[in-house]
């Protein structure tokens, strides 16, 4: 199944995925200017085309369904989420930057730190319900201090959000829920229509479409990134577990047909051995036929050491980057580009998933290379402001009247100097 490549012939075949398809950019702008000029009755028409669900009766989801879907949840499941969201509150608490302020002659100067007004999160839907996407979106929003958190998710034929999404928008206090997916759900939040007031940044990851109109709304209102199918890099040596890594190869492919996972070896016989597993795992899934699809894309790139390793992680920028080498810390320091990394074969992938440490909202397509994953800080605004006393505007205003004579700009000097020469 894995494609075999030697990390010698120049990356040849490792390289990132990039580019959106073409199709989905075209459907995504369609729906965008769909719903900025039919609101609500294209939003209804939209869910009934793409989701088969008819939202006539109304986008929002009551309060009270949203309470009872998370008094109905399993004991368990409930436990499990409350769990995932003390550590996720955690950990983005961490996170959060500071407003500060100085005095340095004569003048007064800081940051203020505000959080943003408004937030939309994305959880997708379709192939599977993801309550730890709610809760990887809307818990560092909350803990930002955002007043107003809303979360759309597709419903399913029924017209009905799964209720684990809806027990986990309530476990994270997410203030409003919409029964809408896909580009539209992205139009809908960025525009606003008559049913849902938009908001000032959009978050979450979702299919291309969501990813294409993300891209296309950008401006108008902020957004974490680009997600595109889920990415997993894994370094391994020869001491390295086959059966391990290919249940590790086949709990991301399990993910979308499109996933991308590669295989980093520092052993030439580790692929093949890997291989052998990998059938026997894929079999084994209950969701075979996508990850099926995923495996067959998968590559094996073998490096001759770990040098070579490192360089091949960072030329993919990956979402995610396991290290199965026996020093996997070391390693790490000469990381550059990756979303999140795990370290040792004892710390698999889903930790990071279910919000062990890591939020699971990560760059992806390359973009680890200038991108982060989704932090607290992401949800707040930092502004600077400066107060000039009287003998800062004589000490420091000849040298502002200087700079922007310099750059042609009198206007600036003349409303320094008027200052300084005491004129109101």
């Amino acid at each position: 199944m894995l494609r075999i490549i030697d990390a010698r012939d120049a990356g040849r075949g490792v390289e990132p995925a990039r580019d959106l398809p073409p199709e989905a950019v075209e459907g995504a702008r369609a729906i965008l200017a769909r719903v900025r000029a039919d609101g609500d009755r294209a939003l209804v028409e939209l869910t009934l085309e793409h989701d088969g669900a008819d939202v006539a009766d109304g986008l929002r989801v009551g309060p009270e369904e949203v309470a009872r879907a998370e008094e109905d949840l399993d004991p368990g499941l409930r436990r499990a989420l409350h769990r995932m969201a003390e550590r996720l509150r955690d950990l983005h608490g961490r996170q959060l930057p500071a407003s500060w302020a100085d005095e340095r002659d004569g003048v007064r100067f800081g940051e203020v730190v505000r959080p943003l007004a408004s937030v939309g999160c994305y959880a997708p839907g379709g192939r599977a319900a993801y309550p730890s996407t709610v809760l990887m979106t809307a818990i560092p929003a909350r803990v930002a201090g955002v007043p107003r958190v809303v979360l759309c998710s597709p419903p399913g034929p029924d017209g009905a959000v799964a209720a684990t999404v809806l027990a986990a928008a309530a476990v994270a206090g997410v203030d409003e829920v919409y029964r809408l997916g896909g580009a539209q759900a992205v139009a809908a939040m960025a525009f606003g229509t008559p049913q849902v007031r938009a908001v000032d940044k959009i978050v979450g990851p979702g299919n291309v479409w969501v990813t294409a109109a993300k891209r296309e709304v950008a401006g108008v209102v902020g957004i974490d990134g680009l997600a595109g199918p889920s990415e997993l890099a894994i370094v391994a040596d020869g001491a390295a577990d086959p059966a391990l890594l290919a249940a590790d190869l086949v709990a991301q492919a399990e993910h979308d047909p499109l996933a991308r996972t590669v295989l980093v070896a520092l052993d030439g016989s580790l692929p093949d051995r890997v291989d052998d597993a990998l059938g026997a795992e894929v079999e084994r899934s209950p969701r075979r036929d996508v990850v099926r699809r995923a495996v067959e894309r998968s590559e094996a790139v073998v490096a001759p050491d770990e040098e070579t390793a490192v360089r091949v992680v960072d030329r993919l920028a990956p979402e995610h980057v396991q290290l199965c080498v026996a020093d996997p810390g070391a390693m790490l320091e000469r990381l550059r580009s990756f979303g999140a990394a795990f370290l040792g074969s004892g710390t698999p992938v889903p930790f990071g998933d279910y919000g062990v440490g890591s939020n699971h909202v990560l760059p992806t397509m390359g973009t680890a290379r200038f991108a982060s994953g989704l932090r607290a800080a992401d949800f707040v605004t930092v502004a600077s402001f400066v107060e000039a006393s009287a003998s800062a505007l004589g000490a420091l205003g000849p040298e502002v009247e200087l700079v922007a004579a310099a750059e042609g700009l009198p206007g600036h000097a003349r409303a320094v100097a008027m200052r300084r020469e005491g004129r109101p």
